[in-house]
């Protein structure tokens, strides 16, 4: 049986209506995003990278590597922020919805990436 998806979106993009979950994983509220808007969406910002760690990237491709291995760590150390959503993912499909303007590199990706390997486990 194959487990629902757990994709990532802009969170300026029409959100999904078709009884997705919606996690936002930021850990600063996304610029002119009402919060009305986002009333069905969870914001989870204790799964996002610490303020640390988003500073020190601060969305530089050279650091990438170094940035999403520091993440991953970051996230085996904080179970608690991200089990909701994993637990979402076993029932349902998932959404994870960021603001960065960045869609290949993102704390998003390395996010889904790390909760589907933690499924399959």
């Amino acid at each position: 049986m194959t487990q629902p998806a757990i994709t990532v979106q802009r969170v300026y993009e029409a959100l999904p209506e078709d009884g997705q979950a919606c996690f936002l994983v930021d850990r600063l509220w996304p610029r002119g995003m009402r919060k009305e808007k986002l009333a069905h969406v969870s914001w989870v910002k204790d799964v996002a990278p610490s303020t640390e760690l988003r500073q020190w990237f601060h969305k530089d491709p050279a650091q990438w590597d170094e940035f999403e291995r520091r993440y991953i760590a970051e996230l085996d150390a904080n179970r608690a922020a991200w089990e909701p959503i994993a637990e979402a993912s076993k029932t349902r499909p998932v959404v994870l919805l960021y603001s960065s303007h960045e869609t290949v590199r993102n704390n998003a990706t390395v996010l889904r990436d790390y909760l589907m390997k933690k499924r399959r486990k």
